[in-house]
């Protein structure tokens, strides 16, 4: 099998000057300065005795970590968990509170709480997701120990992992799969591990964090996590497997268990890019494709997981149907959004453009275009043909209003389109996914 268009890298040596000089943390600017020092990251990049860490929990209760873990939370602007207890709250007696956390961690006395259990819709379906919200104590502790273990594993993370990592994002990955497509790439693996997050073997997942993490007590600390009992209603319970969605550490430890995956199929020569638990598998053949899929199953079946039945599938990305991938819509030669994203996206702008909103036009254009910038944003990369179609949607719920506000009935139609033209839209500032795509092209 030929070799992978993207070979993975091996650190680069730390010259000693490194060590005084810090300019070994230009690879890890995201690196928590409270916990790692330029002598720190020389010798991570440069290896520590026996591949693993030692001594780390120091380095948790650290008062400038926690606070720094704080401010994480406090930016991050979640809800309370089982206790109540809003970041507000928490910051208002912020000293007090910090002090009980390192006390706490120092004295082995720290115990997580349970999980609040919240069931959230799914916008532009029936669907629930299920969220796990921790209390704000125990994100801040979640916090301080992923800034203090995370680059020890992103030192050994594939290239090809997208997803929750520090300087990478659904944009880069899409970039791989444009150039993969573009090289002839075009069978296409689209899988999908079925509930993922909620099955991940507990001690399987240890046994990967102990072949760099032999500090015991942070250890149980991330054990302990994965164990955090689940208050829904009036009945609690323990998980016996997964990693709650909701969990500040949770991506970390979901991306430290596919790592040897991602190796494996590069180590293969498979064209693997993944985003969290959801990946594709670019090839040159349909019989590759298999292969590939043979591989991914019987990785998957030993680390306890499995590949949903109905959302996996071998696709030709050259014919009609093609695949998804993280919102696009990828078909001969083309993308743009996908139907489930178009579906979200209008289900969003619907809340906003409600025929009995009595918010002024100009308050709800101004409404209409935070939500259509951001979405243009992402998919400005979509075929040309994308953006008509959804102007003119967006025009006819606003036209919509208009008619009812002048007491009459159904869908903005017809006369309307005289009454209010788009110039009337134009001039009230209602963005254009038309106007901002061509702006766009003429800029690259």
């Amino acid at each position: 099998m030929r070799k992978a268009m993207t070979k993975e890298t091996k650190p680069s040596e730390v010259s000693g000057s490194s060590k005084q000089g810090g300019e070994v943390r230009e690879r890890f600017p995201w690196a928590e300065p409270a916990v790692w020092t330029d002598r720190m990251l020389a010798a991570l990049v440069k290896g520590v005795k026996g591949n693993k860490w030692f001594s780390l929990i120091d380095k948790v209760y650290r008062r400038s970590n926690l606070e720094a873990a704080f401010r994480k939370t406090k930016s991050n602007r979640g809800g309370a968990g089982v206790d109540r207890v809003t970041v507000e709250q928490f910051e208002e007696r912020l000293k007090v509170n910090l002090n009980r956390l390192e006390k706490g961690l120092k004295e082995e006395t720290y115990k997580p709480q349970p999980l609040r259990r919240k069931e959230i819709s799914k916008p532009g379906t029936k669907e629930k997701r299920t969220l796990m919200i921790p209390t704000i104590r125990d994100r801040i502790v979640q916090g301080a120990i992923k800034n203090a273990i995370e680059p020890i594993f992103e030192l050994i993370f594939s290239n090809r992992s997208y997803g929750f990592r520090p300087g990478r994002g659904c944009k880069h990955a899409l970039g791989v799969v444009n150039s993969l497509l573009q090289a002839g790439y075009t069978w296409v693996v689209d899988a999908d591990i079925k509930s993922y997050f909620d099955m991940i073997p507990h001690e399987r997942l240890m046994e990967c964090l102990r072949e760099k993490i032999a500090d015991g007590r942070v250890l149980a600390l991330i054990e302990s996590y994965l164990k955090q009992g689940i208050l829904s209603g009036l009945s609690s319970w323990e998980p016996e497997r997964g990693t709650p969605q909701g969990a500040v550490i949770s991506p970390l430890l979901a991306n430290i268990y596919l790592n040897p995956l991602d190796h494996k199929m590069a180590e293969m020569g498979f064209e693997m890019v993944r985003y969290a638990d959801d990946f594709v598998i670019l090839c040159q053949s349909r019989e590759e494709a298999q292969r590939a899929l043979a591989q991914i199953t019987a990785w998957l079946k030993a680390a306890g997981l499995t590949l949903h039945p109905e959302k996996t599938q071998i696709a030709d990305a050259t014919q009609r149907g093609g695949f998804d991938f993280l919102g696009y819509h990828f078909e001969r030669g083309y993308k743009w959004p996908s139907k489930k994203s178009l579906k979200k996206y209008k289900a969003s702008i619907r809340l906003k453009t409600k025929r009995c909103n009595g918010h002024s036009m100009e308050q709800i254009v101004e409404s209409i275009n935070r939500t259509s910038r951001g979405w243009f944003e992402y998919f400005k990369h979509s075929h040309y043909t994308t953006f008509p179609t959804i102007d003119a949607w967006i025009r006819m719920r606003l036209r919509s209003i208009l008619r009812k506000r002048h007491h009459k009935r159904g869908r903005g139609r017809g006369v309307d389109h005289q009454k209010w033209p788009n110039v009337y839209f134009r001039n009230l500032g209602l963005f254009s996914q038309v106007a901002a795509h061509s702006s766009a092209c003429q800029s690259s």
